[in-house]
């Protein structure tokens, strides 16, 4: 078998699906496994092996400075969706790499200047969305 085809180490997988439980939560990960169909499964493989082993594995950085910079690419690529999961996990995620309302509106106003105002003005939007549903959001001074 030529090394292109090659099936990818066992492991991979079982290791990215703790990565990805401990960084998104049993809650979101169970829903995603359970939308899997014929059509997405191997789509759901790749990201668990690739992005959640390959990369969330590495032991580098730890997962709150990922969490930072994962927030930061979304909105860099207006990824809204994805920056609303992860908003969500950032937030409830374990202590040590738990973020605070105010590290996401940090991201979020520096995203506005590398990003931009549009960007990060409908980011605040959707992070106060996540804040207030959390009861996290303090009313106006």
């Amino acid at each position: 078998m030529s090394d292109e085809n090659k099936a990818p180490p066992a492991g991979d997988y079982e290791s990215g699906m703790v990565n990805r439980r401990r960084v998104l939560g049993d809650a979101w990960v169970d829903r995603s496994l359970a939308n899997r169909n014929s059509f997405n499964s191997e789509f759901q493989e790749l990201i668990t092996r690739h992005a959640w082993n390959d990369i969330w594995g590495r032991p580098a950085l730890g997962d709150k400075t990922r969490r930072f910079m994962v927030l930061s690419m979304l909105l860099g690529v207006k990824a809204f969706e994805e920056f609303v999961m992860h908003v969500r996990a950032a937030l409830d995620g374990p202590p040590e790499s738990r973020l605070t309302p105010d590290d996401i509106k940090e991201v979020i106003m520096m995203s506005a200047i590398y990003v931009g105002v549009p960007a990060a003005n409908h980011a605040f939007g959707l992070a106060a969305a996540v804040l207030k549903e959390k009861g996290l959001l303090d009313p106006a001074p």
